[in-house]
């Protein structure tokens, strides 16, 4: 790395990780979010109901206006804060436990995608209870994150 952005690196350190943390605030709004919304399409929605339209109209919206730029800005401001030296220390656990969990956030956002396109062409075809259940993965990711991060088990 050069030395010119490993010093921008290291100046903008603290606007990079205050980024991070709004971004990844906002992703996780909507990763809490989202399944509830498709707990209420599947148990409450009829098809082909104004209540159903508004209801695709919400998780469309939530993901593409909020969701996925969040989840952009996360991985680029978190990618910034690896490439800058001396914050990671890849010899230790916490990096990778952390890593695992980002990438396990992210496959959910993307599995999460693919249940708003199914649901956006026809009724749902997991159940609200289904929609529970995966609303606690969010949860668990997000203390291993916050866990690895700070503790550095």
């Amino acid at each position: 790395m050069t030395d010119t952005l490993t010093d921008l690196l290291f100046a903008a350190y603290p606007w990079i990780k205050a980024f991070h943390i709004m971004a990844v605030i906002s992703w996780l709004a909507g990763l809490f979010y989202l399944p509830r919304l498709f707990v209420y399409h599947a148990e409450q929605a009829e098809p082909g109901s104004k209540q159903e339209a508004t209801f695709r109209v919400m998780e469309r919206k939530l993901l593409r206006g909020i969701m996925n730029p969040a989840m952009i800005a996360t991985w680029v401001a978190g990618l910034c804060l690896v490439f800058t030296p001396g914050i990671v220390d890849w010899s230790m656990i916490w990096p990778w436990t952390k890593a695992a969990a980002v990438l396990g956030m992210t496959w959910f956002h993307h599995w999460l995608s693919m249940r708003r396109k199914e649901m956006e062409v026809g009724p749902p075809r997991l159940t609200g209870r289904t929609f529970r259940m995966m609303n606690e993965l969010p949860t668990l990711l997000m203390v291993v994150i916050v866990l690895s991060v700070i503790v550095k088990f």
